[in-house]
């Protein structure tokens, strides 16, 4: 049963975050966060709400051109130091040659240009860059959190070992039902972190203490 609320729920989950792109444009992720940010602010004060936004363009700090068009140039630039480093010409230096490779070199980055500069992408973009500050909403708060996670889990766990002691039988039934439901909470944050609807400020620190709970 666990095998199977867990492989279900991931399913889902890859299905509704690759969906979501598609169905939104990437200002709608972006007039999303402005709104988050101006109701964290509101509610939580000045303070933690510029912290959350600054950790989250922090993670989120690559500029939206495409990464393979920047390890290609990379890749040109390096294999051009190393020639102008070696003492004996190649015959790859040979006018023929080079031109092939120019031209080669501007074919894939055309390529590339056409394959990740488009509305797709771009919404990738911006979803990841709305989920980095949700993940930064929950993060400032966790350390706050913690000590309530742990107390909760020291108590399971001494729990278990009384019942251990006093020979009584444990409950397989309801820890099925527990582990599958912090399954599907794990899995439904991971689709709040990419949902352009307006999420309480207080919906990702809650997170945590429903999961120890």
């Amino acid at each position: 049963m666990i095998r199977a609320v867990a492989v279900i729920s991931l399913v889902c989950l890859l299905v509704l975050v690759l969906y979501l792109p598609s169905a939104h444009p990437p200002e709608r992720f972006l007039a999303q966060l402005r709104t988050e940010h101006e109701a964290t602010a509101a509610y939580w004060g000045d303070a933690p709400a510029l912290r959350i936004l600054s950790r989250a363009l922090s993670v989120q700090d690559s500029t939206p051109h495409a990464p393979a068009l920047r390890i290609l140039s990379r890749a040109l630039s390096v294999q051009d130091s190393a020639r102008q480093a070696a003492p004996i010409p190649s015959s790859a230096d040979a006018p023929p040659a080079n031109a092939v490779d120019g031209a080669v070199a501007r074919e894939m980055a055309t390529v590339n240009q056409r394959l990740f500069n488009n509305a797709y992408f771009r919404s990738i973009d911006a979803l990841l860059l709305l989920a980095s500050f949700r993940f930064a909403t929950l993060i400032e708060w966790l350390p706050w959190l913690l000590a309530f996670t742990a107390a909760v889990l020291l108590d399971g766990y001494i729990v278990r070992q009384i019942k251990a002691k006093e020979f009584r039988q444990h409950d397989p039934e309801l820890f099925a039902l527990y582990t599958c439901g912090a399954i599907v909470m794990v899995c439904a944050t991971v689709v709040g972190f990419v949902v352009p609807f307006t999420l309480h400020p207080l919906a990702m620190p809650c997170v945590p203490l429903a999961v120890s709970l």
